[in-house]
């Protein structure tokens, strides 16, 4: 008897290789699934659980055509559905309670995100710092399971001594044990990932001298005054911490000329109309003479202008000024100290 050649339904295309199996492991279940689950190791377990927990539903039609191709046959199932509820279900019936636990915590995070990809969010500068004081074969495993673009850049960031050490402690290393790679992750876990959430904790008072920065000039004086009267600490943090429209002068330059190039010409314009002359002289300098004389003419010809459209014209400026500050592409001067500093 000839049999009827199994079509592959359209949607099964979509599926790449680990959606398929965390689509099969689910549709088997405890009982089948059991003996497979057993033999795969820790970070396999977390993968295909990672993948079963975003799921959503897959059609009778992909769980049949998987089924199939283990010579399995499953017509009465209409539908499954991969939840985080229904993978811990699974996991527990085949797993015991440390591990289910210690899986579940990595998939439920950000995104589904292991530690390895939250390291990958880190900064190369940060996580250099942390790993300089380690043991060159620490980082060495550390650095072999991160993507290999930020490995580069966290090995830029370390000394130079250091960074050959762990290279070639990478070319020399087997693979890592796994009680060797879950104490790595208990230790990043309990002390630079806390310590990097403690020190990523935002100042309100930064927070603060933000929202003040985007008000009025009118509307920022009178909450600043009001402040005073009851909190007049809590008002100096705020005025110390905001970067205003008149801070712009103490700018170099080379930075008030990225400024000039990707502001709107317009509204630099309008804010130079309200800004007094040496803030005005800052700018015309960095400029070419003819544009120089096309922007004064630009302010002449505006006319009598409102003094609340030239204080919002400068707050656009300000926050220009930031924008590019967080982009590194200029540097900001804080006119209260002697130091300069990168926002």
């Amino acid at each position: 008897m000839m049999m009827t050649p199994v079509v592959e339904p359209p949607e099964f295309k979509r599926l790449n290789q680990r959606q398929r199996a965390a689509a099969l492991m689910l549709a088997l279940g405890q009982e089948h699934g059991g003996p497979i689950w057993e033999q795969l190791s820790i970070d396999e377990v977390k993968e295909l659980s990672a993948s079963m927990a975003q799921l959503g539903r897959i059609p009778s039609n992909i769980v049949e055509h998987l089924l199939n191709q283990f010579q399995a046959e499953m017509s009465s199932m209409s539908s499954c559905h991969g939840s985080f509820e229904t993978t811990e279900r699974l996991l527990n019936g085949v797993l015991d309670a440390d591990r289910v636990k210690e899986i579940m915590e990595d998939i439920r995070g950000p995104s589904g995100r292991t530690m390895w990809d939250k390291l990958s969010n880190v900064s190369e500068a940060v996580l250099a710092g942390y790993l300089r004081n380690e043991y060159p074969q620490t980082i060495a495993v550390i650095l072999s399971k991160l993507k290999s673009d930020h490995a580069a850049r966290v090995l830029g960031a370390l000394p130079r001594e250091i960074a050959v050490d762990v290279v070639q402690r990478m070319l020399r290393m087997e693979t890592v044990q796994k009680e060797v790679l879950a104490q790595v992750e208990a230790t990043l876990k309990t002390e630079f990932m806390a310590n990097f959430a403690r020190a990523q904790r935002r100042d309100p008072h930064e927070a603060m001298a933000e929202i003040f920065n985007a008000m009025d000039r009118a509307t920022e004086e009178n909450m600043l005054q009001a402040l005073d009267a009851r909190s007049p600490d809590a008002a100096d943090r705020i005025r110390s911490l905001m970067f205003t429209f008149e801070d712009l002068g103490g700018l170099l330059p080379a930075s008030i000329a990225v400024i000039v190039r990707q502001a709107d010409k317009r509204q630099m314009a309008l804010a130079l109309k309200g800004a007094n002359d040496e803030i005005k002289q800052l700018f015309f300098s960095t400029m070419t003479e003819r544009s120089a004389k096309l922007l004064r003419e630009d302010m002449a010809s505006m006319g009598p202008v409102r003094a609340r459209d030239c204080e919002e014209a400068q707050s656009a400026l300000v926050r220009l000024a930031k924008n590019l500050a967080d982009m590194g592409e200029i540097v900001l001067v804080d006119p209260k100290s002697d130091d300069t500093m990168i926002i």
